[in-house]
């Protein structure tokens, strides 16, 4: 009989928030193409819930995700290419789905993120990290070029110079320069890791949900797009906000001097 604790991904909810977990920590939580198979899954679920306001990404054990699974690497021989075929079509088809998901994502990274594992560590909305965390492309060390969106998301968080030199030469950053650099929102001590980022993503989960989902589209679209472009943009999900019963909700409470409730499901 499977349990929780067999389970690659684990999900819990609580007060809007649901914490997805990376399971596997007997292999630092490296991602086969089972585990793809059911971060894909859950991701869709997730996205798709309306009882879910915020989700919450971290991992189990020692580390956060060491990327794909090296020793099933190994053992697909000759049908490596089509192995890796498959975990990426989900790997990819899941951090779509985090990146475009219409609710915030937090992450908490408890240990080194490499590979696949630092995209997942790097596409959250706010992303804390565990002093003893560090950060690495990996993928040339074993003769592989990157997947999981990292050559999209690294230069626009740290710079085209600094994500060359981690994918050409494996620079580790530690939790202190990952943070100097942008790459994550800030090192928090690892006893109070997990408390603290519950607190933000419950905040953010009693907070305007809609309005979170469309400023995440229009940060992730803006470095691609022209000012004038960029501004449309912006007008339409502004008149559109203006329009739905948060924005409503909000104007309200700010002229009554009341706290905001966002929360109530008002459609």
């Amino acid at each position: 009989m499977e349990t929780a604790e067999d389970k690659a991904i684990v999900v819990s909810r609580e007060n809007g928030v649901a914490t997805l977990r990376l399971n596997r920590p007997e292999d630092g939580n490296a991602i086969d193409l089972a585990t793809s198979r059911s971060l894909l899954e859950v991701v869709a679920d997730l996205g798709n819930n309306p009882e879910v306001r915020c989700v919450l990404l971290t991992g189990t054990g020692r580390f956060f995700c060491v990327g794909g699974a090296i020793n099933a690497f190994k053992a697909a021989g000759p049908r490596l290419p089509v192995l890796i075929q498959e975990i990426t079509a989900n790997l990819h088809a899941a951090m779509s789905g985090l990146a475009n998901m219409a609710k915030p994502l937090v992450v908490a990274v408890n240990g080194p993120a490499a590979g696949a594992g630092l995209s997942l560590a790097i596409i959250g909305d706010i992303v804390l990290s565990a002093p003893r965390a560090h950060f690495s492309m990996a993928y040339s060390g074993i003769g592989f070029s990157p997947d999981g969106g990292a050559t999209w998301l690294l230069p626009r968080l740290v710079g085209l110079r600094v994500a060359q030199e981690m994918s050409f030469t494996n620079r580790r950053l530690s939790a202190e320069e990952a943070q100097a650099l942008g790459l994550i929102t800030r090192v928090v001590p690892e006893e109070g890791l997990l408390e603290e980022a519950r607190t933000i993503a419950e905040k953010l989960a009693a907070g305007p949900t809609r309005a979170f989902g469309a400023t995440r589209q229009l940060l992730n679209a803006g470095a691609s797009a022209s000012f004038e472009h960029q501004m449309a943009a912006e007008a339409r999900a502004i008149c559109k906000a203006a329009a739905d019963w948060e924005g409503r909700e909000g104007i309200a409470v700010f002229a009554a001097k009341r706290s905001p409730d966002f929360a109530a499901r008002r459609d």
